[in-house]
């Protein structure tokens, strides 16, 4: 029971800040331990020099990232360059004085080049390698100076450990570190235990005094440059484990972190959606209480499935905690001409939001990142039950769409929870597919003023309620999208009722508020 609350009062925090700003704070928290365990000789490191290597290393990112953003005409996130600064103060060993002439090229030269990876080395405007491991490994080869990831220390492993968890809680990404770690202790093990007694100690040195874990948590799962669905994201993790042993090796050119990450990039890539997206703002309008459908048309054909969500990047001042980045599912179907995403606003809205809702006809804001496995299997004959809650209806609403566009049929059930029927969205586009389709439509209204003349379900849906509409309920996999309290509500009935893990899909992308 104590586990439950403290599992959901991490959540709760979780959920009320970005990707962006959690890893930001990891970062700084990070620098700050490292300062205090420094100055007690506990590190090997000296604070003032470590405090002056990221301000050296913040300065250079930032009026770098300035002038590359002028001379390619792009938008900015400085949480981006922020983070990248201190990936680069934890890799990169101070200096031991002031008078160390060397580390101060060395940092300033990995610095520029972290910003200039992320507008040179892009394709479509999308970056293709880590900016941090990409600068690292270019001093390596141009002026011999080399990371020493120093971060990866037994007296820092609590610390990355429990900040490092939290990030891959709020990502969702557990399968991506999982099979990274898995697969890199593997073959560490095979390719230097002699002998069985030698497995514990080569485990202990991997995971103890190895930046393997840093390396997890913060640099293989940044969402610009890892696959966009969970089996992809899987063999990227696999495939940067065997070239993260620095016995691999190809001639006299040895495997060092940053090159096995640099590789898995472009297996990303390669497996990945390619482009960044210019979305101008065409209509708003309401669909609900105080939810939006803001339409946007782009500079180029974007191929998706129903279901998958993009990132939104929209500059504006003062970002408040959760940044000027959004993850927004799509609402249009893929057979749409133009994109549009359903909003929900709440009172005391994120700056982000403030900024949406006062943008003009003929304003623009950056997409891309395309991602999501929340998709309808390609088997049509599988049967399927859709369980909405509230803004979670979107990719119902880009399914859906989908099928009423091509006249698709298909066993479909869906319960779409709300608190009122005022809070309903796109009501006219299911009751059409069930008409059309004979797509099943089960309303359920769980709010305080629910009028009387209600004819449609009330309260939460429930395990009676889906056995009531679905003698076949069995057989169905089951599509939940919603507040993550209503999905892990939602996932503990399903467990209940006897449903595999594998009839189960639920929607998340990061930052569902």
């Amino acid at each position: 029971m104590r586990n439950d609350y403290m599992l959901k009062a991490i959540d709760n925090f979780l959920n009320k800040i970005t990707m962006y700003r959690l890893v930001l704070y990891f970062l700084t928290a990070l620098v700050i331990i490292a300062a205090v365990l420094g100055a007690f000789g506990l590190l090997a490191i000296d604070p003032l020099m470590l405090l002056a290597s990221l301000g050296l290393s913040l300065l250079v990112c930032d009026l770098a990232n300035a002038l590359f953003a002028k001379v390619f005409n792009a938008q900015t996130n400085v949480e981006s360059l922020y983070i990248t600064a201190f990936i680069l103060a934890l890799i990169v060993k101070p200096p031991t004085s002031f008078a160390d002439a060397h580390y101060l090229i060395f940092i300033a030269w990995a610095a520029l080049w972290a910003m200039a990876s992320k507008y040179i080395f892009a394709i479509g405007k999308k970056h293709i390698f880590n900016p941090a491991a990409f600068a690292v490994a270019l001093t390596a080869l141009t002026i011999g100076q080399s990371a020493t990831w120093w971060v990866g220390t037994a007296w820092m492993l609590p610390f990355v450990l429990v900040g490092g968890l939290l990030v891959v809680r709020k990502l969702r990404r557990f399968d991506l570190v999982l099979s990274f770690v898995a697969a890199s202790l593997l073959f560490t093990v095979v390719a230097h235990a002699s002998s069985l007694s030698e497995i514990p100690g080569i485990i202990e040195h991997a995971l103890v005094t190895s930046p393997l874990l840093f390396f997890a948590f913060v640099m293989l799962t940044e969402p610009l440059t890892t696959p966009p669905t969970k089996d992809l994201r899987s063999v990227y993790g696999v495939f940067t484990a065997v070239l993260f042993d620095p016995m691999v090796h190809i001639g006299s050119v040895y495997s060092t972190p940053e090159l096995a990450l640099l590789a898995g990039n472009v297996f990303s890539y390669i497996v990945s959606p390619k482009q960044k997206l210019l979305l101008t703002l065409k209509e708003k309008r309401n669909v609900a209480e105080n939810t939006f459908d803001f339409g946007f048309s782009s500079d180029k054909k974007l191929p998706f499935r129903a279901g998958q969500y993009l990132e939104l990047t929209l500059a504006h001042e003062k970002p408040d905690t959760r940044g000027n980045r959004r993850y927004f599912t799509i609402a249009s179907a893929p057979t749409d001409e133009d994109i549009y995403f359903g909003i929900k606003f709440y009172p005391e809205p994120s700056t982000f939001k403030q900024k949406l809702t006062s943008m003009a006809v003929g304003d623009t804001l950056m997409a891309g990142q395309l991602a999501g496995d929340f998709t309808m299997p390609d088997d049509t004959k599988k049967k399927l039950c859709f369980i909405a809650g509230g803004i979670g209806v979107t990719p119902f609403r880009s399914m859906i769409g989908y099928l009423l566009a091509k006249q698709e049929k298909r066993g479909i059930t869906m319960f779409y929870s709300a608190n009122t029927e005022k809070d309903i969205a796109y009501k006219d586009v299911f009751d059409k597919a069930h008409n059309e389709l004979g797509i099943n439509i089960i309303y359920a209204l769980a709010g305080k003023d629910v009028s009387k003349s209600w004819q449609g379900e009330r309260g939460f849906v429930s395990a009676d309620m889906m056995k009531k509409y679905m003698p076949d309920w069995r057989e169905r996999t089951y599509y939940v999208s919603g507040p993550p309290s209503m999905v892990d509500a939602l996932k503990k009935t399903l467990s209940q009722m006897g449903i595999p893990r594998s009839q189960i899909k639920t929607d998340f992308f990061p930052g569902y508020a």
